[in-house]
């Protein structure tokens, strides 16, 4: 296990023992390899054992970062072979043969297009410390130093570590495994945009614009929301301080973001600035992962810290390190001036919509939730929605009634940003906080005995209730306008010109049918559906008509008789029609309007 405690980013080279360096080039970019070599100190032992991460933190699924490692070698500084002998799936046994230093070397297959892997080609690479680096396994805390050889068609590298000044360039120090691990590289030809807030540089590195992302437009948008989150925080945390803060966009048609000490990667399309839709949803993106240097970086679940790089590490106070963070992710854009009340209405409503359309509410509390992350919400199959609940999206809707709560109990004195700002004063430490801690704090902060709010909005599965937060801020759900369409309840999808159902919920037409997930539909009363035409055959029956449903299942033909119903409600919020001044004022300070 590697120790979490981080030292101040300022410390010399002599505060720690011998220093563990790499090099990381890129000879052969154009078939997706980077090799890695490195100089381990072995300090007097026979043998040393190293390892590599088997998961990254902020992404909780043990992902084998191992099986992409080809061709380990060890030497001594001669250059002899010493014996490897691979002891475990992620670890190597070397003998040292009474060498001062160790000398390896492999190569890293990188081509997984996500924030959490590698990916190497000839336009450029993204190189993240988990899936990188190997590492002795013991808990001495000394410097890494890691320096990238980049082909000649690249120029830069832009990463959240520090550069190492008596180094070549494009060489880097980091204090411990802890920080190496955690700052990702972008390594190529990026456009760089660099902005100041409260003195600290701030860098927006967009890989792929192509003339097509609108890249000074996105760097001005995320200095008002990088703004607007220091003001909530009331300023940057002091333990430790960041020197700078790197936001890595990768414009690849992929999606995605992973938080970092004092940087980010994120994914997306290079023609999401073209719409409003997919911009505000990429701009919601960059909000919730800077939102993470406070709340999961420095205030953290007291079990992610210190952390076992080799195995899992439960907890089940996600919902408040990734639920809470996207409560306030939308919320932020909206404070910022960026999405009008009406869009970031629709925002919240369709995260009440994802959860009260999910059956698996009702099976899965929100602590079950975090605690199942690593077995359950990184691996979804056509069960999930009936088995279990996302605590981003259950975490976030949950965020909005405690922010109700807290609101309504005192007077609108105070807010989840206060017990927020609070949390992090009390527990922005080394230490953390646990589950209870957490809860304690909230009923502080409101003033009130918030004990039965938990045991029913986070510890159990019960239904949410609405109530109090919609008469709080003044809204209601809008009335379904859909009484007279027919609805069969399945997803479905068109796989090979065929109509093929991808999942039966639960308490659904089709589930009652006995229909299941890679069903092929073939026809509705006898009469063939083509694959894209199955919602507007549906425009001819109504809620209650009785219908002969001919399908497939492993290519034997079958009949079932299935009876429609109506489509759940839409749970779109909107404005009262006559709602009080105070409602008015509350929804106001909420909004920021």
């Amino acid at each position: 296990m590697i120790g979490h405690l981080r030292m101040a980013e300022n410390h010399q080279a002599d505060r720690f023992p011998p220093s563990i360096s790499y090099t990381v080039s890129f000879p052969d970019a154009r078939r997706h390899y980077a090799k890695i070599e490195a100089v381990l100190p072995v300090e007097g032992r026979a043998e040393v054992e190293i390892f590599l991460p088997v998961w990254t933190p902020g992404s909780y699924l043990v992902r084998e970062y191992a099986r992409n490692l080809e061709s380990l070698a060890a030497h001594d500084l001669a250059l002899s072979p010493l014996p490897v002998e691979k002891s475990r799936k992620n670890r190597w046994r070397i003998t040292t043969a009474g060498t001062d230093r160790v000398l390896i070397s492999y190569r890293l297959y990188c081509r997984e297009m996500s924030v959490r892997t590698n990916w190497v080609e000839d336009a450029f690479a993204l190189i993240n410390g988990a899936p990188t680096f190997v590492a002795v396994g013991d808990a001495i805390q000394r410097e890494y130093r890691v320096r990238f050889e980049l082909p000649p068609h690249w120029s830069t590298t832009v990463t959240g570590l520090t550069e190492a000044p008596d180094g070549p360039p494009h060489s880097y120090i980091a204090d411990s495994y802890d920080t190496l691990i955690d700052s990702p590289v972008l390594c190529g030809n990026p456009a760089v945009y660099t902005f100041e807030v409260n003195g600290v540089p701030h860098l927006l590195a967009n890989e792929g614009e192509a003339g097509v992302w609108n890249g000074p437009a996105s760097a001005a948008d995320i200095e008002h929301i990088v703004r607007e989150h220091a003001t909530l925080w009331r300023g940057f945390p002091q333990h430790p301080p960041f020197r700078k803060y790197v936001f890595l966009n990768l414009l690849t048609e992929a999606g995605g973001g992973l938080e970092h000490h004092n940087s980010v990667c994120l994914m997306t399309s290079r023609w999401a600035t073209r719409t409003p839709k997919a911009y505000l949803r990429w701009l919601g993106l960059v909000s919730h992962e800077y939102f993470h240097v406070w709340n999961v970086k420095r205030l953290r679940p007291i079990e992610l810290g210190p952390f076992d790089y080799e195995n899992e590490n439960y907890t089940r106070s996600l919902w408040i390190a990734e639920g809470i963070t996207e409560y306030y992710a939308p919320l932020t854009v909206r404070r910022a001036g960026l999405c009008t009340a009406e869009q970031y209405l629709e925002a919240l409503s369709e995260m009440i919509r994802l959860l009260q359309t999910t059956p698996g509410r009702l099976a899965q509390s929100l602590e079950q939730s975090s605690w199942d992350a690593w077995i359950k919400l990184y691996r979804p199959d056509e069960n999930s929605i009936n088995s279990s609940i996302s605590y981003y999206v259950k975490g976030a809707v949950v965020a909005w009634l405690l922010d109700a709560r807290i609101r309504r109990a005192t007077s609108g004195f105070k807010s989840l940003d206060d017990l927020m700002r609070l949390a992090f004063s009390r527990f922005g430490g080394e230490r953390g906080f646990t589950p209870a801690e957490f809860k304690s704090l909230a009923s502080e902060i409101s003033g009130e005995d918030l004990t039965r709010f938990f045991a029913r909005h986070v510890e159990s599965s019960e239904e949410l209730d609405y109530t109090e937060a919609l008469d709080w801020f003044g809204l209601r759900f809008k009335a379904t306008e859909t009484e007279a369409t027919a609805w069969m309840g399945a997803e479905t999808k068109i796989d090979g010109g065929r109509l093929v159902i991808t999942k039966v919920p639960h308490d659904t037409p089709a589930a009652d049918a006995g229909l299941s997930a890679d069903d092929e539909i073939i026809a509705l009363d006898s009469f063939r559906v083509r694959p894209d035409q199955l919602s507007q055959r549906l425009e001819n029956y109504r809620p209650g008509d009785r219908l002969s449903l001919l399908f497939a299942r492993r290519d034997l033909i079958q009949t079932v008789d299935l009876t429609l119903g109506r489509p759940p409600r839409n749970w779109q919020l909107e404005l009262l029609s006559a709602e009080t001044t105070a409602q008015q004022q509350n929804r106001n300070a909420w909004l920021r309007l």
